[in-house]
């Protein structure tokens, strides 16, 4: 065997080796972040819900407990055991007599850098929105980011008319937003100067979704009644 040829194989055995060490390292990265993933997971999910249920005491204002239920393919409400379909769960609220204060629903839509979660508060009797927390955004800091911290712009889920028409299966007017100051009717949510797109996406996404889900509440107050009676 010439020198040359034997400078080849050393080379191809080398390359061979390094490839071989290359794949293992790979396969060991790959299962290290799976089971990374695995044995957070549990956590992740412990802290979600517990940040969700805190929200839910901050959008239904003076509840002492709430209840999860299920909102089935008949459209109507059950209680739910265990995790819900997602974006087909809704949380009741109940006051320290145990009555109905409201219901709490989630809400995403696209924002101006990402998808916008948030969660509101819906009261039956009085028929309007009563509460609003972003769940998950990630809105420029300092001017999208106004949509969570703005004390002006929470003012508008104090009392956000989503009442509903004769019928009881749609709202009388959609909820939308306008331009900062230009807030004439209880169903508008008043804009944020320097932070319009992230704010007419809260509009787009409080129109759709109390859209859907008002009259399904309204019309299952019974079922949130009598489930925390039995």
């Amino acid at each position: 065997m010439t020198e040359a040829n034997q400078i080849q194989k050393t080379a191809a055995g080398n390359s061979l080796k390094m490839l071989q060490a290359m794949v293992g390292i790979g396969i060991f990265c790959a299962l290290m972040i799976v089971l990374t993933f695995q044995g957070t997971l549990p956590i992740i999910k412990k802290k979600k819900a517990e940040a969700l249920e805190k929200a839910i005491f901050k959008v239904l204002p003076g509840i002492e407990k709430t209840e999860a239920y299920q909102l089935g393919q008949d459209d109507n409400f059950t209680p739910l055991a265990g995790e819900g379909k997602e974006g087909q769960v809704a949380y009741a609220g109940y006051d320290q007599n145990g009555k109905l204060v409201g219901v709490a629903v989630e809400a995403s839509g696209q924002g101006y850098a990402d998808i916008i979660r948030v969660l509101y508060g819906y009261d039956p009797e009085k028929q309007a929105v009563v509460g609003f927390y972003v769940l998950e955004s990630k809105e420029t800091p300092g001017l999208g980011d106004k949509i969570e911290k703005d004390p002006n712009f929470q003012a508008n889920f104090e009392a956000l008319d989503v009442s509903l028409a004769d019928g009881q299966s749609t709202l009388k007017n959609t909820v939308i937003t306008v331009k900062n100051g230009a807030k004439q009717n209880p169903w508008e949510i008043d804009g944020i100067t320097g932070a319009t797109i992230s704010s007419r996406a809260i509009g787009n996404i409080m129109g759709v979704s109390t859209a859907y889900w008002v009259p399904l509440i309204y019309k299952n107050q019974a079922a949130f009644i009598e489930n925390n009676e039995q």
